[in-house]
Parts: structure tokens; sequence; C-alpha cells
């Protein structure tokens, strides 16, 4: 089992395989896009599958595959077979924008893929286009129902964003009851690629749930998973239910179980520091893995004890930007 200095469990890893995204969501990145990383940059997938081995060894049970979107980087679905054949693991999964993913539902499948998350700000195709700045919304609910048909779990990823698509918290709700999915809304984050921070944010948890309770007074509180980072709401006859994730407000740091690796391989204990250790760099330096074990469990030991601590050394270096296409948030 894995521990980290605050007595946390460490169970789950998300690891983002690229920087590269076919969106330009505003609130992830500037419309030009980024400076890409080189393929050099990025770890290969034999690496990928090397340190997810001696990971899940280590005591990891899920891996969440991220981007960027996933999908853009070429031959995924051979890095996804192989990752779901790891002795140990039990749960792959990943989250994606939608755009490529329809052609590939039916082989994630038969790997044993149970649960996909889908980023979909708005179920409104001219607030889609504004959003992300891109013409692709059939392709997005496409791919929503083919997993659907495959009866693959669908997790809606919402950003609320004042101003942009607040109108559509209550027709995604609505989803809900003839569909069922889990639609998440989650409060926006200080990461857009430009270097703005935020001081503070409108459409936090509470409001959220308070825009929902006016349309739908008889949403009930369900119990929350093991780790869950949102708070699980369902609407009486709704076939789906609500999630709403305080990831700015940050209530569930006390029981995070959660690491990163970025696609250039930086470990993160937090989606809020600027990176704790290349593992990439361990491993093309030649480190063996009983070394490269023990580096990590004492980077496990320096975990920050909130989002709020790991944001504020972040913050200290007045020159770190990131963006979440870089990330895997």
């Amino acid at each position: 089992m894995l521990l980290d200095n605050h007595g946390r469990k460490i169970n789950y890893l998300r690891l983002a395989v690229t920087d590269r995204c076919n969106l330009r969501c505003f609130y992830c990145m500037p419309a030009e896009g980024l400076d890409w990383l080189s393929r050099t940059e990025l770890m290969t997938y034999e690496e990928i599958l090397h340190i997810c081995t001696l990971m899940v060894k280590m005591g990891i049970e899920k891996v969440r595959i991220t981007g960027g979107e996933p999908f853009v980087r070429k031959d995924i679905m051979q890095l996804l077979k192989a990752l779901s054949k790891l002795d140990g693991l039990k749960e792959l999964t990943l989250t994606t924008n939608g755009i490529l993913t329809a052609p590939y539902v039916g082989e994630l499948k038969r790997i044993g893929v149970r649960s996909v998350n889908l980023s979909l700000d708005t179920l409104d195709a001219n607030r889609f286009f504004a959003i992300t700045r891109r013409d692709e919304f059939a392709a997005v609910t496409e791919t929503m129902e083919q997993l659907l048909k495959h009866d693959i779990d669908v997790k809606i990823n919402t950003v609320v964003m004042a101003g942009k698509n607040t109108q559509d918290i209550i027709p995604l709700v609505e989803l809900t009851r003839q569909l069922p999915v889990s639609v998440r809304f989650i409060e926006e984050m200080p990461f857009n690629g430009e270097g703005h921070s935020y001081s503070g944010i409108v459409w936090d948890y509470v409001k959220i749930l308070e825009a929902i309770k006016q349309a739908f007074p008889g949403i009930q509180k369900t119990p929350d998973p093991l780790y869950s980072t949102a708070y699980n709401y369902h609407v009486p006859g709704h076939q789906g239910s609500v999630g709403i994730i305080a990831a700015y407000s940050r209530t569930f740091c006390g029981t995070c179980n959660r690491i990163r690796i970025t696609p250039q391989g930086i470990l993160k204990n937090c989606l809020y520091d600027d990176g704790v250790l290349n593992i990439k760099d361990l491993m093309r330096l030649g480190v063996k893995d009983a070394e490269l074990e023990e580096t990590l469990r004492l980077t496990f030991n320096t975990r920050e004890k909130d989002g709020w601590q790991a944001e504020q050394k972040r913050l200290e270096n007045p020159n770190f930007h990131e963006s979440m296409a870089t990330i895997g948030g």
C-alpha cells in the first residue's frame, strides 16, 4: 500500500499522454494553441508502460489516461491495450473530448474500459463553438451515444463559467432524466495557459447547487464513494445522476488518493503544484526500478497538505505558467 506523509492512501494515477488537443477551449489554452512539446520531450509508450507497471506493483490500482486529448496521439489504442493487461490494475479509464473517440468505443469495451469521462461544457452547438473555437459538437454527441450503446459508463465533465455556459446547468441536469449519465459540474480552475491568476470564482459549488435546487427542488444527496472528488446527487425519476466538483474550493484534499504524470514525465503530487520529480529523465538515465521506487516513495512523502499550500509554492515562481492541456486536468 502507498501512503503519503499525511497518511492518505495513493492508489490512483492520472497520466497525460500528450499536451496537444484538437479543441481550443478558452479556459484551457490561448486561441493560437500552445508551444507544443516535441516528440522527444514526450514519454514514449514504452516508458509509460514501464512506469505504470512499476507503480501498479507499488499499489496503484486505477489509471486514467488523459491529455490534452489522448486520441490525437498516434496509436493510442496500442498503449491502452498494453495497460489493460497489467497484472494488479483494477481499473483503466480515460478522459476525452469525444471528437475522435467514437470509432474506438467498441475496442475500448473489449479491452475492459468500463467508464469514460467526456468533456462537454454545453448542449448548445453555438455555445460549444464559442467555448471550444471548433465546430465539433456533433462528433462529441456521437461519441456519447456510442459509449451508452456499448454499456460504458459516461461521466460528463462540465466546467461552469460565469457569462459563458451557466444557462446550460439546467439542460444538463435534465439530460439525466432520460439518459443514464453522470453529469459533473466543475468549478473553474486557475490554469488557462496565459498566466492569469484568480482571486476567487463566482460560480462555486454552493452556487451551482443552489441553481440546480431552484429548478429541481426534489434533488436528493446520495452517498459519496470513497475518495470521491464530487458531491453526488440524484433527481427522483431520473436515470442518471449529478455531481459537483469543488476543484477550485478544494474541499476534498483531505482524502486525495491521486497523483499525476504530465506528458513529459513530470510527477505532480497535486494538481496545483509545479511538479516534484522528472520520472522520464530518471528512466532515460538508466535508473534501476529499485532506486526509482525508492525515489517515488520519498517524493510521495513530501505531499502538501492541500491544494492551497501547493498553489502557494507554485505562485512563488513568477515565471511559472501552466495550462490544463499540459497537466491532464
